[in-house]
């Protein structure tokens, strides 16, 4: 028996070594292979592809630089602006070329990127081209594509051109099956996160706000496509309602797409378009490359001054800290500890004079939400807080934001749903009829065990969820009320769950001001009475060292993990499930909205 004890810590000894040693071997060649900064010759195009999800920021590990090299051109908000800041004034650049495949990015981001690329082709006499693959465009890539001088496409390629929904998936009659039943109790009759949980279909105040939502995409891709295009709302509008039609012709047809060419054909015309030689090759510049090119060679002044603002990116769940199974510790959720940690970096930095504070948040628990409004709240005192919202930024998302100075948002940003649920899984019938499993207990007091999953709850145990809940709906609304200047009244009108988007929040005082990371950077700017400064950003990059502190164990975990399909992978299901079975007020969005 000694003999086998031995062995099997011995395996584990070796494996464990051998992990870290990967690990070391990845980053040692990581770091080894960076390229030096690239010469970008005269009369280049940069060419940016445009496809998947287009995140606020990109941070790629080591891992991937050395395994997945396709994962390093990925475009983010972040790489997008500097890459066109610096295209703007290079003279070595003459134009840029957007290669743009199925977009699958939620509509705020989309929003600042059009604004981006909008704002290049009107700032500077370089041209702007759009084209797409065999894969097509869907409504999103298109929209990105109205931002162009001119969008181009090849002759059968997919077009969809046929309006937005949003679908919602039900599992009462699963869980009715299982015998597993959802007792939720809620404030706010908007409050849809758990509907899911207990209904077959949308309540009509969930279809209500989901069509307000639908609404304003539809307003912000009908107003670019029209202005692009030519064509009214009303004739687009007779186009989505007619017949479905998927290709490239019925765009070229109606005056969506401005010409019909194959790559190489589009090669040709560009090369006219900088003058190239027609037997030359097309000189181009990745944006994976040009991220390397300094704003110093390409012809930008840096600022001088030594004020800065620094920018925080907070996305993901908001939860307690839990600890992270990434061998290379992406922040992937919103925890008081990640939020205090960096914070005390930003402050201790004497040169910092103002904070924006990204947020890109469906919410969570509401104990951890209110303690984070707490931290920002004090930093306030020190210096401008500005919030900046992304894609989502609501329910607890919304907790966090409104202590700040001022917010801005983009007009699809989805936000509110000042709301709060708590529910309990009753699995008797699972247990018992199902599987077979019973259970007897002992107890002190009548309702020590009013937690389990294995029994209902009572009148009185109802009773008090409920006030747990409506306890912290009144916290949250009259915090909201004293944050935005209105009164508890007003601030319960606007909640009770309701989802707004950035446009109807920015109407009834919730957001203060319409735009993008941009713009909230210059109010922080004027806040703080700066008008020169740099950006520094935070989470900063783990160094070589920081990340080698990490447990073997952990990054075992993170690499079992990462074999799994990313919906039953162990660590996704842990965290879905701790949200819907924490003992506290979570203050959620409700479900995943997903605008197509």
């Amino acid at each position: 028996m000694n003999f086998f004890k031995t062995l099997i810590a011995t395996m584990v000894g070796f494996f464990l070594a051998a992990g870290l040693l990967l690990i070391i071997l990845v980053v040692t060649i990581s770091s080894s292979s960076r390229q030096p900064e690239p010469y970008v010759q005269n009369n280049s195009v940069l060419k940016i592809g445009l496809r998947g999800a287009l995140p606020d920021r990109s941070v790629t590990s080591p891992w991937e630089e050395v395994f997945n090299q396709s994962s390093n051109d990925k475009v983010s908000l972040e790489t997008l602006k500097e890459n066109l800041a610096k295209a703007r004034v290079h003279d070595n650049i003459r134009g840029v070329w957007l290669q743009i495949d199925f977009i699958s990015e939620g509509w705020a981001n989309l929003q600042e990127a059009h604004r981006m690329i909008s704002a290049f082709r009107d700032s500077s006499d370089k041209f702007v081209y759009a084209n797409t693959g065999d894969i097509g465009y869907n409504e999103k890539g298109y929209f990105l594509a109205t931002a162009a001088d001119s969008i181009f496409s090849a002759p059968e390629t997919f077009f969809e051109f046929d309006g937005f929904y949003s679908q919602v998936m039900f599992y009462d009659g699963l869980l009715e099956k299982l015998g597993v039943e959802a007792e939720v109790t809620r404030h706010g009759k908007y409050k849809g996160a758990v509907e899911p949980y207990y209904r077959r279909d949308l309540s009509d105040e969930n279809e209500y706000q989901l069509t307000q939502l639908l609404d304003e995409v539809h307003r912000t891709f009908m107003s670019a496509v029209s202005e692009k295009s030519g064509r009214t709302a009303e004739e687009l509008d007779a186009l989505m309602n007619g017949q479905p039609r998927l290709t490239s012709k019925f765009a070229y047809d109606e005056h969506l797409v401005d010409s019909l060419l194959y790559a190489d054909q589009l090669e040709d015309l560009i090369r006219q378009r900088v003058g190239v030689e027609e037997d030359a090759s097309l000189k181009t510049v990745s944006n994976r490359r040009y991220a390397n090119v300094s704003s110093e060679s390409a012809g930008l002044t840096p600022p001088s001054a030594s004020d800065k603002i620094a920018v925080l990116y907070a996305r993901g769940p908001i939860m307690p800290d839990v600890n992270s199974t990434s061998p290379f510790n992406e922040q992937q959720l919103i925890t008081a500890d990640f939020i205090d940690e960096q914070l005390k970096k930003i402050t201790e930095d004497d040169d910092i004079k103002a904070l924006v504070l990204r947020v890109n948040s469906p919410g969570g628990a509401g104990s951890t939400s209110d303690l984070i409004w707490r931290k920002v709240q004090e930093l306030k005192e020190q210096m401008p807080v500005i919030v900046s919202m992304g894609r989502v930024a609501a329910s607890g998302g919304y907790y966090i934001s409104m202590a700040a100075d001022s917010i801005v948002a983009e007009p699809t940003t989805v936000t509110g749903s000042i709301g709060v649920f708590a529910t309990k899984f009753n699995a008797k019938q699972l247990f018992n009829d199902k599987l077979g499993l019973t259970f007897d207990e002992v107890k002190t007091h009548e309702h020590a065990d009013w937690l389990s999953q294995n029994r209902s709850l009572t009148p009185d145990e109802e009773q008090a969820l409920q006030l747990f809940v409506d306890q912290f709906y009144q916290t949250f609304i009259t915090k909201a009320a004293e944050n935005r200047n209105m009164s508890i009244e007003q601030a319960d009108s606007l909640g009770q769950g309701r989802v707004w988007t950035g446009a109807a929040a920015h109407e009834n005082g919730l957001v203060d001001v319409l735009g993008g990371l941009g713009e909230a950077i210059s109010i922080a700017g004027e806040k703080a009475g700066i008008s020169q400064y740099r950006v520094e950003k935070y989470p900063k990059p783990k160094s070589f060292y920081e990340l080698l502190m990490g447990s073997a164990n952990s990054q075992i975990k993170a690499l079992v993990d990462s074999s799994w399909p990313s919906f039953l992978r162990p660590q996704e299901l842990r965290r879905d499930l701790s949200l819907f079975q924490q003992r506290r007020a979570l203050t959620l969005f409700p479900f995943d909205i997903n605008i197509q």
